[in-house]
């Protein structure tokens, strides 16, 4: 089951989403959908399957969002989380080799999208390395076997703001 914990930044992002959808998207596309239905048969009017098509997956995608909004709860940053990791934390984490990982830690609906270096709070990683601290080792079970990862460092900067 997914967590319904989302940082302040991706509630936005998301309710921003959905008011561009509703408000400027929709009202777009059923213009254009009305247009090409006075034109005649609709069975091979393209504009009017198309955009009927992506009417639809406008609509899903606002009801989803209307669904997922109300239940999403908002965590905002406490300065008493600073010196561990908790949710929102920016964590650099290095392992034996040497290779290095920079990446947030979010709710599951914020790793969607061009953000590449959020991961889950529902993830392996994520989970090992909730209240943890700097120079602390984490951990981690993975299909390929234990890993471990050593933490260098924890930032709460920029992260909330």
């Amino acid at each position: 089951m997914k967590t319904k914990l989302i940082t302040p930044e991706g509630y936005k992002k998301l309710y921003d989403e959905h008011e561009h959808l509703w408000k400027v998207k929709r009202p777009e596309i059923t213009k254009i959908v009305s247009w090409a239905a006075s034109l005649g048969d609709r069975s091979e009017n393209a504009d009017y399957q198309y955009n009927k098509r992506l009417l639809r997956q406008i609509d899903r995608r606002v009801r989803f969002l209307r669904k997922l909004l109300p239940e999403l709860q908002v965590v905002q940053h406490s300065p008493t989380q600073d010196g561990k990791v908790f949710f929102g934390a920016w964590v650099e984490i290095e392992n034996e080799a040497g290779q290095v990982k920079n990446f947030r830690i979010v709710g599951p609906e914020e790793i969607y999208g061009e953000d590449k270096d959020f991961i889950s709070i529902d993830s392996p990683m994520a989970r090992a390395l909730i209240k943890k601290s700097v120079d602390d080792v984490c951990i981690v079970k993975t299909p390929s076997g234990t890993k471990e990862w050593f933490i260098n460092s924890i930032r709460y900067k920029d992260a909330f703001e």
